[in-house]
C-alpha cells in the first residue's frame, strides 16, 4: 500500500483527491490550516516520507494575484520546487495540478486545442506564477513527476462558475454570459478519478527499497480535461437546461441568456479567449476514454438538487 501525502485537501480538487486515492493507500490529507504553502515546507514532508506527494493546494484568485505576484509566485512556483526537491530526494512520486491559463489563447481555432508540446505565453501573475510551477518542477531533473493540465474547474464543494451560475439562474431574470471564450468544463471528480487511474496503472511508485520506479516514458505533463469544447455561454446554457431537468426552480429561460464578449466584463487580469487542451496523450497513454464535457453535468446538477432540497427541510 502507498503512503500517500496529499495538500490543498479541503478545496475542490482536493477534496474530490482524497475520496478517490484512499483505495490506493494510506492518505495523509493536509488543508491550508495544516500546512501554509506560503511557508516552508520541507520539514513537513520529510516527516511523512512519503511515497506520493500529490499537490493539489493552489493559489487560485486570478485577479488578486495581480496585486499579490509574490504570494502567488511563493505558493504557486516556490513551494512546488520545494516539493519537487524534496520528492527527489525521498524517491517519491509527484503529482500537480496546473491550469490552461500558461497559454496566451492566441492558437487559431482551424489548429485545433493545445497540445502538451505548445508553446506556452501566460496573460496573468496567476498564468505566469502556474507556469513557473511547472518550470520548478522539471528543473529537478531527479524528480519523478505528473503534471496535470486542467480547466474550468467546477464541483459541488466550494466556490465557482457553475453554482454561481447557477445561483443567479434562480433570482435573476437575464443574464450576460461571455460567448467569445472557448474552454473545457472539467468536474473535479474527473479529475480525482483519473488521478487515481493512472497511479493505479503506473503501479511504479518505490512502496519498498529495490520496487520497480515508473516507467519514464509515462510520466511527464498531461492534458486532464473532458472531450470537446465549449465557450461560457454554451455551459451556462447547458447547466441551466440539466437544472430545469432536474427540478431545480430557475427563473431565467435560454432566451433570456445574452451573448457578450469578454470585453463586457473587464478584469485586472487578462484570460486567454482560446484555452482548449488537446487531451488525447493522456487518453492513448493510459487507455482512458475520457467523457465529452457535458456527460458529468447530470450528476453534478442533481447533487445540488439534493442538496437544495435539504437547505429547504
Amino acid at each position: 500500500m502507498m503512503n500517500i501525502l496529499l495538500f490543498g485537501a479541503n478545496g475542490q480538487v482536493g477534496w474530490e483527491l482524497h475520496r478517490s486515492l484512499s483505495p490506493l493507500g494510506t492518505v495523509t490529507a493536509l488543508g491550508h490550516q495544516d500546512a501554509d504553502l506560503a511557508q516552508p515546507v520541507r520539514q513537513l514532508i520529510e516527516r511523512h516520507r512519503p511515497d506520493v506527494l500529490v499537490n493539489a493546494a493552489a493559489y487560485t484568485a486570478v485577479d488578486r494575484a495581480e496585486s499579490e505576484p509574490d504570494l502567488a509566485m511563493r505558493i504557486n512556483a516556490g513551494a512546488v520546487g520545494e516539493m519537487a526537491q524534496v520528492a527527489a530526494e525521498l524517491g517519491a512520486l509527484l503529482i500537480h495540478y496546473s491550469t490552461d491559463y500558461v497559454f496566451d489563447g492566441k492558437k487559431p481555432s482551424a489548429q485545433g486545442a493545445y497540445g502538451e508540446s505548445d508553446a506556452t505565453g501566460p496573460l496573468s501573475v496567476y498564468g505566469r506564477s502556474k507556469l513557473a510551477g511547472e518550470e520548478a518542477i522539471r528543473a529537478v531533473t531527479e524528480c519523478e513527476h505528473l503534471i496535470f493540465r486542467t480547466s474550468w474547474v467546477y464541483a459541488v464543494r466550494g466556490r465557482n462558475f457553475a453554482r454561481t451560475i447557477l445561483e443567479r439562474a434562480r433570482t435573476m431574470d437575464r443574464l450576460q454570459v461571455v460567448a467569445d471564450t472557448f474552454g473545457v468544463p472539467t468536474c473535479a471528480e474527473l479529475i480525482a478519478d483519473v488521478t487515481a487511474l493512472v497511479l493505479h496503472a503506473l503501479r511504479g511508485v518505490p512502496t519498498s527499497p529495490g520496487a520497480r520506479r515508473a516507467d519514464a516514458s509515462q510520466l511527464g505533463t498531461y492534458h486532464l480535461v473532458p472531450s470537446g469544447t465549449t465557450t461560457w455561454h454554451g455551459y451556462a446554457t447547458y447547466l441551466i437546461e440539466q437544472a430545469r431537468a432536474a427540478g431545480i426552480p430557475i427563473r431565467v429561460s435560454a432566451q433570456d441568456i445574452a451573448a457578450v464578449a469578454a470585453s463586457t466584463f473587464p478584469a485586472p487580469a487578462q484570460r486567454p479567449l482560446n484555452s482548449r487542451l488537446d487531451n488525447r496523450r493522456l487518453s492513448e497513454r493510459f487507455g482512458l476514454t475520457l467523457p465529452e464535457w457535458r456527460d458529468p453535468i447530470p450528476r453534478f446538477v442533481d447533487a445540488l438538487a439534493r442538496e437544495s432540497a435539504e437547505i429547504r427541510r
